[in-house]
């Protein structure tokens, strides 16, 4: 039933010359039946391209210097149990979305690398610069020099309206055995708890994914771009027919903002702490079923707080559209734009209300005092920053949070143990409340270290000499 339903639809995109909406349908011949995808592979093909990525990778060698045996031999200065670089080489995939060069991948395909260079679906090569890359939604932008050349590029497609059951293909380089085309359909929307990016709303398809295709395109059968495709799920490590694609209202949203020259995406701030709408909550707030995203606390800077909902109101519109999970308004929010205005819809005491809500930067009410730091120490090659629900927001952290954070870890010693988004808390016993405490504390250098650190809500004691 499946193949026969395929089949028909893309008689509907094929036929008659026209792409119009029609009527979901079950094919009713034998000619409906033998058609094929070709006309719409040869429309969307040309614009995915293959990445290759270039990173350097700090390895340490075994700790032989340890050994007094070792030691006689190579010298006190010896370099065994330091690290050592070694080049690792990635392939992902990438769409041209503009016929200048504009090209989307996943930010996990790029991160880090020294070199990029795209290999074009008529087999040119070219180095590629990045225009913008966001780990918060695992996208990136790329841009190639072309000259006056216009490439062949995907149009983006609404991807709210998708509908579980239509029909989508995957299209990428898996494994690096070169441009490769899968068929399937939409399996779900608004998929959560995936756990790959921080906006958690995935389209899930069965269309065959697998390493090689992060960063191609997921199309629907007008050619357009629905979706990025981003992981799998699998115990395996190739696909069983559960992938997930970032939708392209988010890649439009990221793809914007480098084209206006951003270095970074500017999200609306809210300045709230959501939790979704459990059963025994959905019971005790007198709701007829789990749905909505409960506001657990709120900033009381806010613009929800502004709009006038208040800590305990369950959010269950935005825009006219239902809002099942705190993950889904969470996305609703990220693909709109700063400076707008939108309908939120809430429910307070069983009652349903309708408001307008500005949306808003994050505010940056405490100095960032933004630091790299240098230097001989354990904190070499990373950046920190006194945190502000501007920092917080950049991070991930809660817009309520304070002290110093870890914002980047690009280089040198820090590598060997900070993550960004670590709070440092103690730096040789003193508390570490700000930078400049920070500046203070690396100024003593006593040539030993004992830092204490904060990550995913568990603190963290380690000592350098």
């Amino acid at each position: 039933m499946l193949r026969v339903l395929s089949l028909f639809l893309l008689c509907i995109v094929l036929g008659q010359g026209a792409l119009a909406q029609t009527a979901r349908q079950v094919p009713q011949t034998r000619a409906e039946v033998s058609l094929s995808f070709a006309p719409v592979v040869k429309r969307a093909a040309p614009a995915v391209v293959n990445v290759y990525a270039k990173t350097l990778v700090a390895e340490r060698q075994p700790d032989l210097q340890a050994d007094p045996f070792f030691r006689r031999f190579f010298g006190e200065n010896g370099t065994f149990g330091r690290p050592r670089e070694r080049v690792k080489n990635s392939l992902g995939s990438g769409v041209v979305v503009d016929g200048s060069g504009v090209i989307v991948t996943n930010n996990h395909v790029v991160a880090g690398a020294t070199e990029l260079r795209v290999v074009l679906a008529d087999k040119r090569e070219f180095e590629a610069k990045v225009l913008l890359t966001d780990d918060r939604t695992d996208l990136a932008v790329l841009k190639i020099d072309l000259k006056d050349e216009e490439l062949p590029a995907l149009p983006l497609s609404n991807s709210d309206d998708l509908e579980v059951g239509d029909l989508v293909l995957a299209i990428g380089n898996p494994f690096g055995v070169g441009q490769t085309v899968t068929s399937g359909i939409v399996s779900a929307l608004a998929r959560t708890r995936v756990g790959v990016t921080d906006y958690q709303f995935f389209i899930q398809t069965d269309a065959a994914i697998n390493p090689g295709n992060s960063g191609g395109a997921l199309v629907n059968m007008k050619g357009e771009l629905v979706g990025i495709n981003t992981a799998i799920f699998s115990k395996s490590g190739g696909s069983i027919g559960i992938g997930f694609s970032i939708p392209s209202n988010m890649v439009q949203t990221v793809v914007d903002s480098a084209e206006s020259g951003d270095t970074k995406i500017r999200r609306p701030w809210l300045g709230v702490q959501l939790q979704d709408v459990t059963p025994d909550l959905a019971d005790s707030l007198g709701l007829a079923r789990p749905e909505g995203a409960l506001i657990a606390k709120l900033h009381p800077d806010s613009p929800l707080a502004a709009a006038g909902l208040k800590r305990g109101d369950v959010i269950i519109g935005f825009e006219g559209r239902a809002i099942d999970s705190a993950q889904e308004f969470g996305f609703r929010v990220g693909t709109a734009k700063i400076g707008e205005t939108r309908i939120v819809e809430y429910r307070r005491n069983n009652e349903d209300f309708e408001t307008r809500l500005h949306l808003v930067d994050a505010p940056e009410s405490t100095p960032r005092d933004e630091w790299k730091i240098t230097g001989d120490s354990p904190f070499q090659g990373m950046t920190v920053a006194n945190l502000s629900p501007s920092v917080a927001e950049d991070v991930g952290m809660a817009a309520d949070a304070t002290g110093v954070v870890v914002t980047a870890v690009d280089s040198g010693t820090a590598q060997r143990f900070f993550k960004k988004g670590d709070l440092l808390l103690l730096v040789n016993r003193k508390e570490i409340d700000t930078v400049k405490d920070l500046r203070d504390a690396l100024a003593d250098d006593q040539g030993r270290w004992s830092i204490a650190i904060e990550r995913g809500g568990k603190q963290i004691a380690v000592r350098f000499r």
